[in-house]
C-alpha cells in the first residue's frame, strides 16, 4: 500500500475538485461537471477508506476537513469571487489552529 500521508494528500485534493465542481455542475444537472464531481468525491472515499486503515481515524479527518475548508475558500476567492467576511476567516483560522493542535499533541491510544 501507498504512504497513508500520500494517500490522505491525494484524497484531500480529490475532495477539493469534486467540491470546487459543484457549483458549475448547477445542481449536478450539466453531464461533465457532474461526472467531475462524482468521480472524484468516489476517489476520495476510496482513498479515505485505505488511509483509515493506518492513520487514526480522528486525525485522518482533522487534517480533511481542516485542509480542505481552507482549501476549498481559496477555490471559492479565486475561482468565484467570494470573498469570506471577518468572522468566517477567524472560523477558519481556529479551525486550521485546531487541526495544527491536534497533530502536534500525538496519536490518538488504541481503544
Amino acid at each position: 500500500m501507498a504512504h497513508p500521508w500520500l494517500l490522505l494528500l491525494l484524497a484531500i485534493a480529490a475532495e477539493i475538485v469534486g467540491t470546487s465542481c459543484l457549483k458549475v455542475s448547477a445542481g449536478m444537472s450539466r453531464p461533465l461537471p457532474t461526472l467531475v464531481v462524482l468521480a472524484a468525491y468516489g476517489t476520495a472515499m476510496l482513498l479515505l477508506a485505505k488511509v483509515v486503515q493506518s492513520l487514526p481515524l480522528g486525525l485522518t479527518y482533522a487534517l480533511w476537513s481542516g485542509i480542505g475548508i481552507v482549501a476549498i475558500t481559496l477555490v471559492g476567492v479565486l475561482a468565484y469571487r467570494q470573498i469570506p467576511s471577518g468572522g468566517q476567516l477567524l472560523g477558519m483560522a481556529l479551525i486550521t489552529a485546531g487541526v495544527v493542535i491536534v497533530n502536534i499533541t500525538g496519536e490518538a491510544h488504541p481503544g
